[in-house]
């Protein structure tokens, strides 16, 4: 892995040393360069897991991905940079008030001196990694966080006028190649919310940009605005100003 290519790719010039501090800067500095996207399901272009494929997508032609592409991806620069990473499977949170099965997000558990969550692939979540530790109320400047532990389970939570689930997931390490299976249901299930919506969306310094379908969703401080995208052309406009993407 070429790092100095990758760290370009997230416009990263601080320390590489395997520290907290380190992985607090990478984590926010993809979430800012790297957008959450399922664009290519859309276009009929399969999705794969493999190493060249994730680098040649996200770093080469400066594209995003959705979360098994881009954790998969930042898993593999963190192990470069001398961090033990590993994989763990999570069911998100549905309407139906349970979880989806097991390996339908992928995200890392990185150990340090004490063990983080990290997750670049959750869309709008947590910039910063997250103190694997429960019942411990996490604040950013984009939001309040906590982990609940029952058992082997370890619930992640985000608060929006109350406490609402993102995921459930355990510890237990996995391989890339375990997730193959979830990703092929998402990029073809008529039943996965990535084949009948598309969405493009990035964090910004001053809270988020994404287009969702044919709308324009922009928060800036708290202020969420939204507008209809009026043809092809101009969404294929936005995709390049704000995103830099040319499909």
């Amino acid at each position: 892995m070429d790092i100095d290519h990758y760290l370009a790719r997230i416009r990263y010039q601080g320390s590489v040393q395997p520290t907290a501090a380190t992985l607090r800067a990478l984590h926010e500095a993809h979430m800012l360069a790297v957008p959450f996207e399922n664009l290519d399901i859309g276009l009929g272009h399969a999705i794969q897991l493999d190493q060249a494929s994730l680098w040649g997508k996200i770093v080469e032609r400066r594209r995003g991905g959705f979360c098994y592409e881009l954790n998969g991806l930042f898993a593999l620069l963190l192990r470069e940079l001398g961090f033990r990473v590993e994989l763990l499977s999570a069911g998100v949170a549905n309407n139906l008030g349970g979880f989806n099965p097991d390996f339908d997000h992928l995200t890392l558990l990185v150990h340090l001196e004490e063990d983080w969550l990290a997750d670049v692939g959750f869309g709008e979540s947590f910039r910063q990694p997250l103190r694997l530790q429960p019942d411990l109320l996490q604040k950013q400047e984009w939001g309040r966080y906590r982990l609940m532990r029952d058992g082997e389970d370890w619930l992640f939570e985000e608060w929006r006028d109350a406490w609402k689930p993102g995921y459930r997931f355990t510890l237990q390490s996995r391989t890339m190649s375990d997730f193959s299976a979830r990703c092929l249901y998402h990029q073809t299930s008529p039943e996965s919310g990535f084949t009948r919506h598309s969405t493009c969306s990035l964090a910004t310094p001053y809270g988020r940009i994404t287009l969702s379908d044919m709308r324009l969703i922009t928060t800036r401080h708290g202020v969420r605005e939204e507008r209809h995208v009026a043809n092809q052309e101009e969404y294929q406009a936005l995709l390049l100003e704000h995103f830099d993407i040319v499909l």
